[in-house]
């Protein structure tokens, strides 16, 4: 028997060209291979091997890449029914085949196509992601994380992935090298794979904001995704033909106090935007409100405020262009704004 003869009484037909070549134990059994059989074809110099525990690979050359990964997702997966290869839904394919597993860490971000990870045949090691009560240990090459709860993952090149948020702190947890740290969480945010937020919600929950180097290439990445925002908002205005406003300005009252800062503002209709960039470990409540604050007292004074967040920009340019172009136009039917005296921030 070689890896291409059809096993009986199931078919290989209906699998994939990497899953006729890795298979579980359990789905060999299902397809009619004994164990004798199975031990027979893993013999030294024999036509198949232990790729992990239980997976088999079933040719005797070094695994692919391809079949690494897939390896590593069969041997974490939860068999729902033991000996029955699953099969894909069109609403949910991965879960189906990989029930309960996804792919982490370094392997994850360069199945997204960062440039800053090695090539998945440099890794030594696949990271998947389990859920936490499943009793599952570290095999072979596979190192086996747990979450209290698997995030949604995304499909690439068949495989379920961690998003990358996820993926950062699962690399970012094992890499004490701050300019590799800094790389890759540069990458992700001027790569347009994820927005800053979402990347310090992850560290935090990971309790990485511990380590100087991991603060140190948040700080970085923070400032780097503002000046990304700021460039996307001058984007806009250009684009969707706004009028010019002023860049980058202190508001105060004449000779009294300082009302705030604003990442653009249009004197003639008393109307300003400010990029929200909070960061989730800083205390969110606490910066909401003295967000909230400056907005109701500059609105007391007939000033209307724009808020629009990084993903916004990203994700719906147009869309804030247009709440943008709405709020200058009902200009006209509001009061006048009181005066107020803009200087250069």
């Amino acid at each position: 028997m070689t890896h291409n003869t059809p096993l009986s009484p199931r078919p290989l037909r209906h699998l994939t060209e990497v899953h006729r070549r890795v298979l579980t134990a359990a789905q060999l059994r299902s397809h009619g291979v004994t164990t004798a059989e199975l031990n027979e074809h893993c013999r030294p110099g024999g036509p198949w091997q232990l790729l992990l525990p239980n997976v088999v690979l079933l040719h005797p050359g070094p695994p692919t890449s391809e079949e690494r990964l897939h390896g590593a997702l069969l041997y974490a997966a939860r068999e729902s029914t033991p000996g029955v290869p699953a099969q894909p839904t069109a609403e949910e394919p991965h879960r189906a085949v990989y029930p309960e597993a996804m792919v982490t860490g370094l392997a994850a971000l360069t199945l997204y196509g960062f440039s800053a990870t090695p090539p998945l045949n440099a890794l030594d090691r696949v990271d998947v992601l389990i859920p936490r009560l499943r009793r599952l240990r570290s095999a072979g090459y596979v190192h086996v994380l747990r979450t209290p709860g698997l995030p949604r993952p995304n499909l690439l090149t068949g495989l379920p992935v961690a998003p990358v948020p996820r993926a950062l702190a699962d690399a970012v947890a094992e890499l004490t090298d701050a300019q590799a740290v800094r790389r890759l969480l540069t990458e992700a945010v001027r790569g347009g794979h994820c927005e800053p937020a979402s990347v310090v919600r992850e560290l935090t929950n990971a309790k990485l904001l511990n380590r100087p180097h991991v603060v140190d290439a948040v700080d970085a990445l923070l400032a780097e995704g503002r000046s990304i925002a700021e460039d996307r908002l001058y984007q806009m205005v250009s684009e969707y033909g706004l009028p010019d406003p002023v860049w980058n300005v202190d508001l105060r009252l004449p000779g009294g106090p300082h009302l705030g800062g604003l990442d653009a503002y249009w004197p003639d209709q008393a109307v300003a935007v400010e990029l929200d960039t909070r960061a989730p470990r800083q205390d969110d409540d606490a910066l909401w409100s003295e967000y909230a604050r400056k907005r109701e007292h500059l609105e007391r004074l007939g000033i209307t405020v724009v808020y629009i967040t990084p993903k916004k920009l990203r994700k719906a340019m147009e869309q804030q262009a247009t709440v943008v172009r709405t709020a200058l136009m009902a200009s006209a039917d509001r009061d006048p704004a009181a005066y107020v005296v803009v200087l250069p921030r």
